[in-house]
C-alpha cells in the first residue's frame, strides 16, 4: 500500500469516496508514463513518469483528466491554500458572496477538493453557443463554474437560513458533528454527500451478481504456511521425503561498478 498512497496523496478523501472505486484503479487511471525502456532481456526497466497533475472539474479516472495530464503539457502553477477540516458536502445550501449572483443561495451539486472548489447548481454560470453554423443559429447551453469556498461560498445555517462559518466538534456523546459557529447549531450531512454512481445511499444498495457477499468477508479461504507448493502437494498426496539433502553454500559476487538490490 505505500506506493499507492504516496500516488494518490494528492487525490482528496472526498473524491476517494464518493467515486467507490478501489485505490488500485484511480492509481492505474491517472498514472501516465511518458517514457519507459523497451520490455526486452538486455535493458533495464526504467519510466519516466509523471509526478505533478493538474486537477480540474475532471476526476481522475476520466479521459478528460488523462488529455489535461498528457505526458509533455505545460500548464500555468495552481496555488491552493491548504484547509485542514473540510466542511462542504455535496447537498449543501450555500450562499455566493462574489459575483452577479451574490447573495443568492443555492445547493452544491459537485464538489473539488483538490481545488478547494463547489459547483453551485444553478448559479455562477457562463453561456456559450454550440453547432453555430451559417445555415444554423446554434444552441446556447448554461455552464457552471466553480467557486472557491474560502472566499466566494459559505454555509447557510438550517436553522435560520443565514451564512455562517462552520467548524467540527465534538458533543458530549464523543460524536464527531459540524457545528456553526455563529449559532453553535448543528448541520447535519446531507444525504446527497453518499451518493455514488453505484448507489444513493449505502442502505438501499442491492448486492449483485459478482459482488462479494457480506459472508464471505468473515471466513478465511486462506491459510498461510511456510511450506513450497511442492511440498504441499506432497503432502495432501500423502507423499513422505525420507532423503536428506546436502548443505550448500552460497556466497555472493561483489563488483566495485555494480550494486546487487535485494
Amino acid at each position: 500500500m505505500p506506493r499507492i498512497t504516496s500516488l494518490l496523496k494528492c487525490v482528496a478523501d472526498m473524491t476517494k469516496k464518493s467515486s467507490n472505486l478501489p485505490e488500485s484503479y484511480i492509481k492505474r487511471a491517472m498514472e501516465r508514463t511518458g517514457w519507459k525502456t523497451p520490455s526486452a532481456v538486455q535493458y533495464r526497466k526504467v519510466q519516466l513518469k509523471k509526478k505533478k497533475y493538474k486537477f480540474s472539474v475532471h476526476r481522475p479516472w476520466t479521459q478528460e483528466f488523462r488529455d489535461e495530464n498528457w505526458p509533455g503539457t505545460q500548464s500555468p502553477k495552481v496555488f491552493v491554500e491548504p484547509l485542514l477540516d473540510w466542511t462542504f458536502f455535496k447537498g449543501d445550501r450555500v450562499e455566493l458572496l462574489t459575483g452577479p449572483d451574490k447573495g443568492k443561495q443555492g445547493i452544491v451539486n459537485y464538489v473539488v477538493q483538490e481545488r478547494n472548489w463547489v459547483i453551485v447548481e444553478g448559479l455562477n454560470c457562463t453561456y456559450k453557443m454550440l453547432g453555430e453554423e451559417f445555415n444554423y443559429p446554434g444552441m446556447m447551453i448554461k455552464d457552471e463554474q466553480p467557486l472557491l469556498v474560502t472566499t466566494q461560498v459559505t454555509l447557510v445555517d438550517p436553522s435560520d437560513n443565514k451564512p455562517t462559518k462552520a467548524e467540527w466538534r465534538y458533543t458530549e456523546e464523543g460524536e464527531h458533528v459540524r457545528v456553526s459557529v455563529r449559532t453553535g447549531r448543528i448541520i447535519p450531512i446531507p444525504k446527497q454527500a453518499e451518493e455514488t454512481p453505484d448507489y444513493k445511499t449505502k442502505s438501499t444498495y442491492r448486492e449483485q451478481e459478482k459482488d462479494t457477499k457480506e459472508s464471505e468477508l468473515t471466513r478465511i479461504t486462506f491459510q498461510p504456511k511456510l511450506k513450497t507448493f511442492e511440498m504441499d502437494i506432497a503432502e495432501k498426496m500423502g507423499i513422505k521425503e525420507d532423503r536428506i539433502p546436502r548443505k550448500t553454500f552460497w556466497y555472493p559476487v561483489q563488483h566495485q561498478d555494480y550494486e546487487y538490490e535485494y
